[in-house]
């Protein structure tokens, strides 16, 4: 008689306790920053903070039914979950309501529902799918296309919808193919091209065109003067000046007006602390009034008076830095890094070259969110409007996080019994 296998049999706990204790500390703080004395109550469903427990409750029955679902499914179904979704895209591009000059919200019923986040656990099961085969090798030129193609379609869809910030995550998935064997020049350059680009929003092009030709032209003096070094150099030469000409274009043809003021402000270029400056000026007002160990529950002043705009999405970090302090913080980031050095443990002990794919996209893509979305409030980086992982309001993200999650830790559960 075949024995019984629980569906809890070989689940990672320490994940699971780690998602649970992100969900409420995102419960807590969104009540923190909307809270509201006329409805005091956590429950209170007419709030943010009890839509967001049903939310929250929403996860819980999406994980349970991920486990209960056979594990071979994800693996067997990818291409298929990733079309679907796909095809959402491309009917949020026709059918979604302008919202903040994005057409990205899906509306069935009551319900509001954002396909860019459910695609990023999609690329990542199609990506796992592609590397995962046996016969496919990083660095063939026809892989890292067809790869290039699976994370460049959603992306550029998304694009097309106004949602710069969610289709910029996609490049996290640069740091899968890196760990199947991607060249470390492609990374190397890669950061250099994204560092020039930023350069040459500061530089002006033609003095930047003349600085990487002087550069181009020292190093082929120095080096030795052979066919190889000297198209090597050449060809360096030409993709830097591709990438700084093709700055104006993007600066002024892609981003929105408003992403070129935040940009704007952030490299110094103007000071605009009652306009597109506001937010980051007034989240590091918020952040650093916390001082060591914060303000204490529900005392923040910023948070209590509302002075730093979507302080219960995008910037829901200032209410645990104005609250909570740095010990807060310290600690967030430490239960973030507790999740994904556990999630780059599972990664390593898989037997399946899939479920290790997939956990690396999950890995990269959840590492992305945290460092930009706390970068932006901190006035490091860009206001992009990408929401922090388990701790934004929000269903659609949420719930995306918890599939991308539990995906992971229902094919790991499954470990055992894959023997290739």
């Amino acid at each position: 008689m075949r024995k019984r296998i629980s569906i809890f049999q070989n689940i990672d706990w320490l994940s699971v306790s780690l998602y649970l204790i992100l969900m409420v500390i995102g419960w807590v703080c969104i009540y923190a920053a909307v809270y509201n004395e006329d409805h005091s109550s956590i429950l209170d469903m007419s709030q943010n903070y009890g839509k967001q427990l049903l939310w929250i409750s929403g996860s819980i029955v999406i994980a349970i039914m991920i486990m209960i679902i056979d594990a071979r499914f994800f693996e067997a179904f990818a291409y298929g979950i990733y079309g679907l979704v796909i095809l959402f895209l491309i009917a949020a591009l026709f059918l979604a309501k302008d919202v903040k000059g994005a057409h990205a919200w899906i509306e069935i019923g009551a319900f509001k529902l954002q396909p860019a986040e459910f695609a990023k656990f999609a690329t990542a099961l199609a990506l796992a799918k592609y590397l995962g085969q046996i016969e496919i090798k990083i660095r063939q030129l026809k892989t890292k296309i067809i790869s290039t193609l699976l994370i460049l379609i959603p992306a550029v869809i998304i694009l097309l919808q106004n949602d710069t910030g969610s289709a910029l995550v996609f490049g996290a998935f640069i740091f899968v193919l890196y760990r199947e064997g991607l060249s470390q020049n492609v990374l190397i350059i890669s950061f250099l091209a994204v560092l020039l680009f930023v350069v040459a929003l500061m530089v002006e092009q033609i003095i930047l065109l003349g600085i990487i030709t002087g550069i181009a032209a020292l190093a082929i003096l120095l080096m030795r003067k052979t066919r190889k070094n000297i198209l090597t150099v050449l060809a360096f030469m030409v993709v830097a000046g591709l990438v700084v000409m093709s700055v104006s274009y993007v600066y002024e043809k892609v981003l929105q007006p408003h992403q070129k003021q935040r940009i704007d402000v952030l490299l110094g270029k103007q000071t605009d602390l009652k306009g597109a400056g506001y937010n980051v000026n007034q989240s590091l007002i918020a952040i650093g009034s916390g001082g060591l160990t914060g303000k204490g529950f529900l005392q923040g002043t910023q948070t209590r008076f509302e002075f730093v705009p979507e302080q219960s999405t995008d910037f829901i970090f200032c209410t645990i830095g104005e609250e909570w302090g740095f010990v807060g913080t310290s600690i967030l980031l430490f239960i973030y890094l507790g999740l994904l050095y556990r999630i780059l443990f599972i990664a390593e002990r898989q037997k399946s070259a899939f479920t290790r794919i997939y956990a690396y996209g999950v890995a990269s893509v959840i590492f992305l969110h945290v460092m930009v979305n706390i970068g932006m409030t901190i006035g490091l980086l860009p206001v992009i409007g990408i929401p922090l992982p388990f701790i934004s309001y929000g269903g659609s993200s949420l719930w995306s996080f918890t599939i991308l999650l539990f995906i992971l830790l229902r094919l790991d559960s499954f470990r055992t019994f894959v023997f290739r």
